[in-house]
């Protein structure tokens, strides 16, 4: 909505200045009063008398002819509804350059909210902008009408013309002032739009110059990697799979959104950082590589020594327990010896995928061997642990008893502590223990006697009581 204010109309004089009369032209003096009839023809008169000869005769038939600019003259009523019009018609002005300057300052705000905000209320508060614009030209359609309509600068303006006018700039300058109220309101309620619109506006050039930093870190990065002699080409791949993106950036928002621009912006720091981050931890995992290929290599030297000695403590087993004792680690020599010549096989791929700068495939298969070296040392260890295990309880199973009943009855004292009778939840499991340990118990007689299976079941008594004490203590809250 634009409007131009034209200055006042210069109102027309009537004849030339009289020369010699300080303040008359043409019936009106200089400071914009009118000078009364009888009083400006006694002027005019005196006026031609002190005239030159000449100039007399060119002056006297104009004088007396009146001038051609001589306009009617309508008393004091008149000029009060002329400057009564003139006020309404800059009351008038007054307000349309009021509305005008808020419906421009707001259209800002509107723009930014629609940069920003795609949200069905977002999208609500441009359409509801368009209407009012549309309301808002149409009460400037009819303001400027109503202006153009009325000349207050005319010498012959009549009264009812003048008040004619009064009254339509009154009626445009009410409209103008009412649609003003209405884009108030209107802008009051755009608040909470405008601030989360803001907010991300303020976020984005940060975020913008955020993510293209990241990118340059990672690159720098990636350049001193390659300076120490490695490749790193799956960190380059991935960080030149982010040019697109920083293109897009680079694009602008007006190209995107502010939303999808800052969107992107955060994928692109995250990404380049990650590739920045591995890209500086990358010497040190080639070391750490190193050493591992270095540790691993030896365990599995040390390994195949220690299960070349697990047939020794098998024949031990054999000569003096029961099979059920021993038959269960048959397995464990051979076994051994191929977890081995696996895991000296896996070092060598994993040494060559370490020559290649493959880090990656390397530390995968350094985790095989590991896994495959612990499987191995456990089998190995289980060997000549259970040896000691059923010497221990053959020389003295009692310790073994002694140690589990403890366990039973210090969970049946923490079961009934407080309490009458024990609840059915705790005291069934532990009556059921302490059957299973009579049954092991009695398993010892005989020639031959199954320690191994009388070790497995007091552990299974342990891990019984110990539950049952650890329900109880949780029911009640930690107490004992």
């Amino acid at each position: 909505m634009t409007a131009t204010r034209t200055r006042p109309k210069a109102r027309a004089g009537g004849g030339p200045a009289v020369e010699g009369v300080p303040g008359v032209r043409g019936g009106r003096r200089a400071d914009g009063w009118r000078t009364p009839r009888g009083v400006r023809a006694v002027a005019e008169v005196v006026a031609l008398v002190l005239l030159p000869v000449p100039l007399l005769a060119a002056v006297l038939p104009a004088a007396f002819a009146g001038g051609g600019g001589t306009r009617r003259w309508f008393g004091g009523r008149g000029e009060n509804q002329r400057a009564e019009a003139q006020a309404a018609k800059d009351a008038a002005a007054g307000a349309f350059y009021e509305l005008d300057t808020a419906q421009r300052d707001l259209k800002i705000s509107v723009e930014t909210i629609s940069a920003v905000d795609d949200s069905p209320q977002g999208r609500r508060a441009v359409e509801d902008f368009a209407a009012l614009g549309r309301r808002i030209d149409e009460v400037s359609h009819t303001y400027i009408t109503a202006v153009d309509a009325h000349d207050l600068d005319r010498d012959d303006l009549e009264p009812s013309a003048a008040a004619g006018a009064r009254a339509d700039l009154t009626r445009a300058k009410d409209d103008l002032v009412r649609v003003k109220g209405e884009l108030d309101r209107f802008a009051q309620g755009l608040g909470p739009l405008l601030g989360k619109a803001e907010t991300q506006l303020a976020r984005l050039a940060p975020a913008v110059e955020r993510a293209r930093q990241a990118l340059l870190a990672a690159s720098n990065a990636l350049d001193s990697v390659r300076a120490a002699g490695l490749r790193a080409d799956d960190l380059a791949a991935r960080l030149a799979a982010l040019a697109p993106e920083l293109t897009k950036l680079n694009q602008g928002a007006g190209r995107h959104g502010v939303a999808e621009t800052l969107q992107r912006a955060d994928v692109v720091l995250r990404d380049a950082e990650a590739v920045r981050a591995e890209a500086e931890r990358l010497p040190e995992r080639a070391a750490e590589i190193d050493r591992r290929l270095v540790s691993l290599r030896t365990r599995a030297q040390a390994l195949t020594t220690r299960a070349g000695a697990v047939e020794p403590v098998l024949s031990e087993l054999r000569r003096r327990f029961s099979a059920a004792c021993w038959q269960d680690l048959q397995p464990v020599p051979e076994q051994a010896l191929v977890n081995v010549r696996q895991a000296e096989a896996k070092l060598a791929e994993a040494g060559k995928a370490r020559a290649e700068q493959h880090w990656a495939d390397a530390t995968a298969r350094l985790s095989t061997v590991r896994a495959l070296l612990n499987a191995t040392d456990e089998a190995v260890s289980a060997a000549g642990d259970r040896l000691q295990r059923l010497d221990a309880v053959a020389k003295d199973p009692q310790r073994e008893i002694e140690r589990t009943r403890f366990a039973v009855r210090d969970a049946q004292r923490l079961a009934m502590s407080g309490r009458q009778t024990p609840d059915p939840r705790h005291a069934r499991p532990l009556d059921d223990s302490v059957a299973r340990l009579d049954r092991a118990i009695a398993g010892l007689e005989g020639r031959h006697p199954d320690y191994w299976h009388f070790l497995t079941e007091t552990e299974a008594v342990r891990r019984t009581a110990a539950r049952v004490v650890s329900d109880i203590r949780e029911e009640r809250g930690g107490g004992s």
